[in-house]
Formats: C-alpha cells, sequence, structure tokens
C-alpha cells in the first residue's frame, strides 16, 4: 500500500506540508515558549539545544507536516504520520505541537480532521501513543471517540516507556464526523 505521509493537506484555516530543514527558525519560534510545554512530557523543550535535537529527530524519521495558517503564512506546529508499533501495517499520528495561543480552539480539531481524513484514505485503524501526564493530549485525544489502553510500547523513538495507546477505528471516525 503506498500512503503519503507528508502529503499538502488544506483546510478552512490551515495548511499542513511536509517539514523541510528551511521550517527550523519558524517552527522553533512556535515552540520557544514554555507555556507550549505545560503538561507534556518533555518540558524543556523550548530550549534552542532541545529543540534542536528534536527537528533532527523529525527531519530524519520523516512524515512530519508543519501546521501554518492560511490567514498569515505563520508557522504554529506540526505533527507527524509514523508506522505504529502496535499493529503491523497501521498508521500513527503523533509528535504533534502548536502553539500555546491556538490552545482551546478550532486549530487542533482542524488539524486531526485533515491528518484523519487522509490517514483514512489507505487505514482502516490510526493509533496515538500519549505519555501519562499527558493530560491535554489524552483529553483531546479521547474526544475523537477511541479506545484507551495501557501498555509499554517501545521503539517511539525514545526506548521502552509506558504509554497511554489510543485506537480510533475508520468506523468510528466516520460514525463522529457524520454527527
Amino acid at each position: 500500500m503506498s500512503f503519503e505521509k507528508q502529503p499538502e493537506l488544506t483546510g478552512p484555516t490551515l495548511f499542513l506540508r511536509g517539514l523541510r530543514e528551511s521550517d527550523r527558525a519558524a517552527l522553533f519560534r512556535a515552540a520557544s515558549a514554555p507555556e507550549n510545554w505545560a503538561g507534556h512530557p518533555s518540558k524543556d523543550r523550548w530550549k534552542p539545544e532541545v529543540f534542536d535535537a528534536y527537528f533532527d529527530f523529525l527531519m530524519n524519521a520523516g512524515g512530519t507536516l508543519v501546521v501554518i495558517t492560511r490567514s498569515n503564512g505563520q508557522v504554529i506546529g506540526c505533527s507527524r504520520y509514523y508506522d505504529s508499533p502496535d499493529i503491523a501495517g497501521d498508521i500513527g499520528i503523533g509528535f504533534t505541537f502548536v502553539h500555546h495561543s491556538f490552545w482551546g480552539g478550532v486549530v487542533n480539531r482542524e488539524l486531526k480532521k485533515l491528518m484523519l481524513d487522509h490517514a483514512f484514505t489507505s487505514f482502516e485503524r490510526v493509533w496515538f501513543h500519549i505519555d501519562p501526564s499527558n493530560l491535554r493530549s489524552q483529553k483531546a485525544t479521547r474526544k475523537l471517540g477511541v479506545d484507551v489502553m495501557e501498555d509499554t510500547m517501545v521503539d517511539l523513538g525514545s526506548g521502552a516507556l509506558v504509554w497511554k495507546r489510543f485506537c480510533l477505528t475508520k468506523q468510528s471516525w466516520r460514525a463522529l464526523t457524520l454527527d
């Protein structure tokens, strides 16, 4: 199966496209506020040296999309498609952040809708892996109508850790988006 992990996706207020090296400075500006990482396990990702390692990981891993506002072309965050370690042949969405000034609005919904609609053109299930301490991301993901499991996962880029695993099926997504 051929799946484009770095498509161009356009919504009412957002444009997503593949991450480029030339995005480093703009994405750092979006990431550089300590508030962005409140409740996140990597609380110091706003520091240049920590962010640079994260950016290098995203570039090398592939599948990362930058999140850009259509109104002014501002880079406000990123998200990533990755091969799910849960079931071979499934896809995951994660490594997501958006600048805190965009929390609580339509951005996360639109971002997830664009990415999920694209993923479900090729997959029956999409997985989300969230650190147990990241309550904000868990709450947002639960709104999608997912199944939640807790298990020790390996090879998400940081070794064996306990992750909350969320699985969303194409059928559940279609039912949610038709409501």
